[in-house]
């Protein structure tokens, strides 16, 4: 296309936000941010419709950066972050949309926190430097950290402080892994170019432990998941769209761009270890979902073992398990960011997240009520949903790598079913209390319009899922040749 699409791509949040800073009216602000955060997409829907489907990385940009060190501004895609590229933007201007009315104070101060943070997410995704990469994912801690300190709940700094320590805690131990990485891998922080390289086991098991930290508090898996409901109860609902839409799917990505291709004998090995703690947050997740009352903490719990499911596959390492991980962290980022919607939406009607306070939801805001249950049936993979094409992908996985991993994962959808049917049951068809003590309006045009495309992709992905697989599928095939053949020794 003759431009730099990524740095456009990347970047245009980043100044989007230096303007913000200038502007005084918050309409003004409002308007700025969104239009922004469109224009990003429209960059996203130009470079899908350029992508060609192969595993070489495309739009590539390199540049010098600190040459001494072997540090470079490169950037790329390939199949396997081409998606989440575009759902991070497409993310971001759901999230300017939902905090249309529900951020009311330091309005500039959010939105420019909002871009700043879809930079970094945007950066994590393309980046092919490894020092870049790290410090994209390590900034991203910062505006997160304000989104839930500033802008959210009562016990806002707790939450923001415990999701600060977490992550930072893993941060550290993947900065020793990079940097353990770097003398062991030729001096270079190039991607691609550690890919290829075949080092000896006991440094691969060493960096396998501590890339785990890492992406398992990004992911999060049990045990270090305890960070993920406190951090959703009291971010704004623009902060638990991004949680859940696109933070979530750092710690699967590094798995998937890191410990795969590059430590591929150890993970290997390690795969009956993974598998055992994947079936264990698809079990515990669902049981500890079944268990609440608040509608946020429900979906955060929820949110675990789905992301059980991503890592199951994931570590399945097989075509049909990598290919449902693959689309099953997309499909989440879709279903679960627009159930956190409609908790937000219904919280800013009633200011209860209790499910004890609703009933009859239906017949007080019937539309609403309809996308939510379309969101609620995707969310427990009914055929014709988004999710039921990833998860019956990775199921099949599941049961090639491990019979007794797939059944427990069988018995993780089970509960979800369970959980989401009562919740939906409870809030939109049991005894009408909201009508008489709430009052609930129905969604307006502007609340439509960030329901749709979520919608939308629900249904595509449902009944034609076959544009998306094409895209990652020769980047799978390509990492399962990386794994198999560094990973068995030959």
């Amino acid at each position: 296309m003759g431009l730099p699409l990524l740095s456009l791509i990347v970047f245009t949040p980043a100044v989007g936000a230096a303007v913000l800073v200038f502007l005084r009216s918050d309409d003004a602000i409002r308007r700025t941010a969104l239009a922004i955060t469109v224009l990003d997409l429209a960059l996203c829907i130009a470079m899908l419709a350029s992508f060609d489907a192969t595993h070489v990385m495309q739009f590539v940009e390199t540049h010098p950066w600190v040459p001494a060190l072997g540090i470079s501004y490169s950037l790329g895609v390939d199949g396997i972050s081409v998606l989440f590229v575009f759902l991070t933007a497409l993310l971001g201007s759901i999230c300017v949309l939902a905090s249309w009315v529900a951020i009311d104070r330091k309005v500039k101060e959010f939105m420019v926190s909002l871009l700043v943070m879809q930079t970094l997410m945007l950066g994590v995704f393309c980046a092919l430097d490894l020092f870049l990469f790290y410090v994209f994912w390590e900034a991203m801690l910062i505006p997160m950290y304000l989104i839930i300190g500033v802008w959210g709940g009562e016990g806002r700094f707790y939450a923001a402080f415990k999701f600060f320590l977490y992550t930072l805690a893993g941060s550290v131990l993947f900065l020793v892994g990079v940097i353990v990485l770097y003398f062991n891998g030729g001096r270079t922080f190039d991607i691609l170019a550690l890919t290829a390289q075949d080092l000896p086991f006991p440094i691969q098991s060493w960096l396998f432990f501590a890339f785990l930290v890492a992406f398992a508090v990004k992911v999060p898996m049990v045990p270090v998941h305890t960070w993920l409901p406190d951090a959703h109860v009291q971010a704004p609902t623009s902060g638990s769209i991004i949680l859940a839409g696109v933070l979530l799917k750092m710690g699967a990505y590094g798995f998937l761009r890191f410990s795969l291709p590059m430590l591929a004998e150890a993970s290997v090995y390690y795969s009956p270890l993974m598998l055992a703690l994947s079936a264990l947050a698809i079990v515990y997740g669902g049981l500890l979902a079944l268990a609440q009352d608040d509608l946020k903490k429900l979906v955060a719990y929820s949110s675990i073992s789905h992301m059980g499911f991503v890592t199951l596959g994931i570590f399945s390492l097989n075509l049909r398990g990598l290919e449902g991980a693959i689309l099953q962290m997309f499909n989440h980022g879709v279903t679960t960011g627009a159930l956190f919607l409609f908790v937000g939406l219904i919280y800013e009607r009633t200011h209860s997240r209790s499910i004890a306070d609703y009933g009859g939801l239906m017949k007080a805001a019937p539309v609403y009520s309809a996308f939510f249950a379309l969101f609620t049936l995707s969310s427990m993979a009914l055929p014709g949903t988004n999710s039921f094409v990833g998860e019956l992908l990775v199921l099949s996985g599941g049961f090639e790598a491990s019979l007794a991993v797939g059944a427990v994962a069988i018995l993780g959808a089970l509960l979800s079913a369970a959980y989401l049917l009562s919740m939906y049951g409870k809030v939109a068809l049991g005894p009408a209390i909201v009508g008489a003590r709430f009052k609930i309006r129905d969604v307006n045009a502007r609340e439509m319009v960030t329901i749709l495309p979520l919608a939308l992709l629900v249904l595509w992905l449902g009944f034609y899922p076959k544009p998306f697989l094409g895209i990652i599928d020769t980047s799978v095939k390509h990492l399962m040749a990386q794994v198999h053949g560094n990973g068995s020794g030959q």
